[in-house]
């Protein structure tokens, strides 16, 4: 039997029954692909509801604010990608009508929106001849057909890409590439996969060769940065002291306390920490540890340490983005989830 008609009919038997498959709307399927993307199902399935609830229409979330989309997006990562899909709302209504396009070629035009997901939306939504390419995809074929070619290069992503779109033509596209999907996440998975039990078995070169746990192969990146982050927590009669980070860094827009960052790690007293401090706060200012975490990003480290101040005063520029607010409007701001970890912790005792 076919390798294409084996996949479908292993998803027929064993698909997940998720909300996004029961529609070809193709703004719910964009909520969606997005949402997941770098994502387990059972992370972003709460996300996806929360967000289909408080926008149920296209036009509702190209009308929220981008802090309110940041909020709902709050603990998935990438922040990057929450403030693209407000952008990529307002695009559509501008330039659509507020009708979500369905053609890869109209799609890709979008922002936030690349190959992978112009494909999955164009074949879930419209049927287009398009095969989608995302990690469980890469894994299938690169084991299934024995290609050791880095997934990650541009010769894997042409050699990977011309092959899923041989595979899909004569396909039903919306079957296809979710069966496929499926599979990758669910039967052939990165670790431990069943072969035993794999329909594929009998000409997957992966399992004949013994590769398995080898394929497929990925180049290298780059390791972690590591970045050292003490932030200072001034409260006053019922308020606290907030900081909107600014672009060009980690969690542009959200929220979070005014910090000094320093090269290395610092334990506490800290003699060059203390002093820096001081020149923000005066040298009277009383110290104290609180928390120390360390929060982990897909290129950076962040090493997080918190200090309440007492008798402080304020010595730096409160136009850049620093405010006072109440803990009730606190709780409404964008955060990172490091730091609403910390107000759940500290903060609302």
């Amino acid at each position: 039997m076919k390798f294409q008609q084996e996949i479908v009919n292993w998803y027929q038997l064993h698909k997940r029954d998720l909300p996004w498959r029961h529609t070809q709307d193709a703004y719910v399927i964009w909520l969606s692909e997005i949402i997941m993307q770098q994502t387990r199902v059972e992370q972003g399935l709460p996300y996806f509801n929360r967000f289909l609830e408080a926008f149920p229409r296209l036009e509702d979330f190209a009308s929220a604010t981008e802090a309110q989309v940041l909020r709902l997006w709050q603990g998935l990562g990438y922040y990057s990608r929450g403030r693209n899909m407000h952008h990529t709302a307002q695009q559509v209504l501008a330039l659509h009508e507020g009708v979500f396009p369905v053609q890869y070629d109209e799609l890709i035009k979008l922002k936030g929106i690349g190959d992978y997901t112009a494909s999955a939306i164009s074949s879930f939504a419209a049927g287009e001849l398009r095969a989608v390419l995302d990690g469980n995809v890469f894994r299938v074929l690169a084991r299934y057909f024995g290609i050791a070619i880095p997934i990650n290069s541009t010769e894997g992503k042409k050699e990977f890409s011309a092959l899923a779109q041989e595979l899909i033509v004569g396909q039903n596209p919306m079957l296809y590439n979710q069966a496929i999907m499926e599979f990758g996440a669910l039967q052939c998975k990165p670790k431990s996969p069943d072969c035993e039990v794999c329909p594929l078995q009998d000409h997957c070169e992966a399992r004949r060769l013994n590769l398995q746990h080898t394929l497929p192969v990925k180049l290298k990146k780059m390791p972690p940065r590591n970045r050292y982050f003490n932030y200072l927590i001034m409260e006053n009669d019922g308020n606290i002291l907030v900081k909107k980070r600014q672009p060009g860094d980690i969690w542009q827009h959200l929220y979070d306390f005014p910090l000094i960052e320093t090269a290395g790690e610092t334990g506490f007293p800290d003699e060059f920490l203390t002093l820096e401090i001081q020149k923000l706060c005066g040298e009277q200012v009383v110290i104290q540890p609180l928390m120390a975490k360390k929060h982990v990003l897909t290129h950076q480290i962040i090493y997080v340490q918190f200090f309440a101040l007492a008798n402080y005063i304020i010595n730096f520029n409160q136009d850049a983005g620093v405010k006072w607010v109440g803990k009730m409007e606190l709780d409404d701001l964008p955060q990172p989830i490091v730091i609403t970890n910390f107000i759940n912790a500290y903060l609302t005792k």
